[in-house]
């Protein structure tokens, strides 16, 4: 398979089967907490923009609406009955959903679109947003740019570091790849697991902390991010020393 992918110019990672793989299972949180971060206050384009001018190629939001909404929403329903009960979920885009707004092939998702698919900030959808909270009874706040990527990206990391405990990747230089080549992470940033290193593990750890303390269980702090901050070790660290079963 690896010698294949290399025929078709393709850069091929080899993991394990897990739900989601590597890349779509770290992008679920992801895109969970840039959800979350709407529903507590946050407008579209500020989250989009916060982790755009990180360097990501697009946004989550934008990213949702040019892949169709509705793919997520149907996963998210299939896989309903595998999510704990009471854990808080993100719904603000399935109510979108509900309403026929798929995205860029319905010219209205998170944005509305022209007829050359150009996103156009769309008020109702703030609107809509807002009341929704209102309704769950979710206090509304003004979110710091800061605070949207280090959510949306240690979200990332957190779930990596699972991943990577658990043998689904050989080695933390995989999921960079798998990132930098598919998901648009900006290449500078060197992925989001050597950007947790570089940031330091004990940082990023101690940011996990609060946001576990502020958003309960979903940011409970994978062990290896424990175990690696404590001995101020690295990701890269860990795939050297102990590379994971296959």
């Amino acid at each position: 398979c690896m010698q294949l992918s290399k025929k078709l110019g393709k850069v091929g990672v080899l993991v394990g089967n897990c739900r989601g793989f590597v890349g779509n299972r770290m992008f679920h949180p992801y895109v969970r907490e840039s959800v979350f971060l709407l529903e507590e206050g946050a407008s579209v384009q500020e989250v989009d923009s916060a982790l755009y001018d990180f360097g990501l190629a697009m946004g989550p939001l934008a990213v949702g609406d040019l892949a169709g909404l509705d793919v997520g929403w149907r996963i998210r329903k299939e896989y309903r009955h595998l999510e704990k009960p009471g854990i808080r979920q993100p719904f603000a885009g399935d109510r979108l959903c509900e309403m026929g707004r798929f995205g860029q092939k319905t010219g209205a998702g998170w944005y509305t679109y022209d007829e050359n698919r150009r996103a156009i900030p769309d008020p109702e959808v703030t609107a809509l947003v807002r009341k929704w909270a209102a309704e769950a009874k979710i206090p509304q706040r003004r979110i710091s740019r800061e605070e949207i990527v280090d959510r949306c990206l240690y979200a990332l990391v957190n779930e990596g570091a699972r991943i990577l405990e658990e043998g689904y990747a050989l080695r933390s230089g995989d999921i960079d790849i798998i990132y930098i080549n598919g998901y648009g992470f900006p290449a500078h940033r060197g992925g989001p697991m050597w950007y947790a290193d570089a940031v330091g593990l004990k940082n990023v750890y101690n940011r996990v902390l609060e946001f576990h303390k502020q958003h309960g269980e979903l940011w409970e702090p994978a062990p290896l991010l424990k175990q690696l901050a404590a001995q101020e070790k690295t990701f890269a660290e860990y795939s050297k020393e102990q590379p994971a079963t296959p």
